[in-house]
């Protein structure tokens, strides 16, 4: 079994930071891509961030500049570095990403998301 664990939410003023981990356990043989998404409330799951095994990156309009994606291979793990949060900021965050089991084919997970509420 695979599971992506993440951690780092939490409430924080407009204009502050917060850094989301999201780590994949378990029988990983390799990872392509590794996201993150969100949803606030009444609206639809979209994507903030997503980074590709080769490193190429891609941001959310309305993220770009205050909030940056990286990936520990060895680990795993991908950050999501946001800065200078601002109230439509808040969401719930998942981590997706696209694991290749042990000798398997890629199947797609999500974690179980994490909140993130920026206050005015």
């Amino acid at each position: 079994q695979v599971q992506l664990v993440e951690s780092g939410g939490g409430l924080v003023q407009a204009g502050g930071s917060l850094r989301l981990s999201c780590a994949a356990s378990g029988f990983v043989f390799s990872i392509n891509a590794m996201g993150w998404y969100r949803q606030a409330p009444g609206k639809q799951r979209e994507l903030v961030a997503s980074s590709t095994s080769g490193s190429s990156t891609n941001y959310a309009d309305s993220v770009k500049g205050r909030f940056t994606i990286s990936r520990d291979n060895a680990k795993n793990t991908v950050y999501l570095q946001m800065n200078s949060l601002k109230p439509e900021d808040t969401a719930v965050y998942y981590c997706n990403a696209d694991i290749r089991l042990m000798g398997g084919s890629y199947y797609n997970y999500w974690g179980r998301g994490t909140q993130v509420t920026v206050s005015s």
